[in-house]
């Protein structure tokens, strides 16, 4: 039986206006309609695709905001068993490695943890380090950037690409794996599926709940912040060049006052 954590996180949807909180510079999360990360989705498509060839059961794990739950009802509502939403004022604004910190307490919460599918990068921070940095914390082997996923029995194995070509990887479980946008297309959740997600258990903790340190998270204990920030000013007009037999001089010298060439 194969016992799976799939990380998941709601993120401000890429075809709306996302922006800074004027306060503290942090992402306004409510300025935005809010949707499941979509490599998220393909890192459950994956977790449910495992335990179908075999046994087993998918916990989705999400640390986010009261409203993160309608994530984590899209996965389950693909097909995950149960969820563990960690929420909790005192995260707002903590960085990868706290975060990662809060996701290694609820991973060991879950207890006896074969394996953490994760997606590469979330859409909101770009970071990607969440997955290593989980891995670490828990003492598992990592294999990230996998575009495809093998579970034979106690080992794992990643083919991962690169600019270079593709690199196999292994591992003995438990292990921590984290999936590109190749790896898979997610499934659509059916009407049962649906239904059946608003009868599935959803834990909420805090980070009192996971024994975390409040003082070691959130915007005032981050590594970073940002200082200023300030809207991208509109486009103005470009510059027309009218081809009078000396086009191409004018766009050369336009490019050169530029820096471009």
């Amino acid at each position: 039986m194969t016992n799976i954590v799939v990380l998941v996180k709601q993120v401000p949807d890429t075809y709306s206006e996302r922006k800074l909180s004027e306060n503290d510079h942090t992402l306004d999360r409510e300025s935005a309609d809010a949707v499941i990360d979509e490599i998220n989705e393909r890192a459950v498509e994956e977790a449910l695709k495992i335990k179908e060839a075999g046994e087993g059961e998918v916990t989705v794990l999400c640390v986010g905001p009261d409203r993160a739950t309608d994530a984590i009802r899209k996965a389950l509502s693909m097909g995950a068993d149960k969820a563990i939403h960690v929420s909790d004022e005192a995260l707002h604004g903590s960085d990868l490695i706290a975060t990662a910190k809060v996701l290694a307490a609820a991973v060991r919460k879950v207890g006896n943890v074969d394996l953490v599918i994760a997606g590469n990068e979330a859409s909101d921070g770009r970071g990607g380090a969440v997955p290593a940095a989980l891995a670490e914390l828990l003492g598992m082997p990592q294999l990230t950037h996998a575009r495809q996923v093998t579970v034979e029995g106690g080992s794992i194995k990643v083919d991962r690409e690169t600019e270079d070509g593709i690199t196999h990887l292994e591992a003995s479980l438990p292990a921590v794996v984290s999936v590109t946008e190749k790896i898979n297309e997610p499934r659509y959740p059916s009407f049962k599926g649906i239904m059946a997600a608003k009868k599935k258990p959803v834990e909420t903790l805090t980070v009192a709940d996971l024994g975390v340190d409040a003082g070691e998270v959130g915007l005032a204990n981050a590594g970073s912040a940002v200082l200023e920030a300030a809207p991208k000013p509109p486009r103005t007009a470009g510059q027309k060049v009218t081809d009078s037999g000396d086009g191409g001089t004018k766009v050369a010298e336009y490019l050169v006052a530029q820096r471009i060439i």
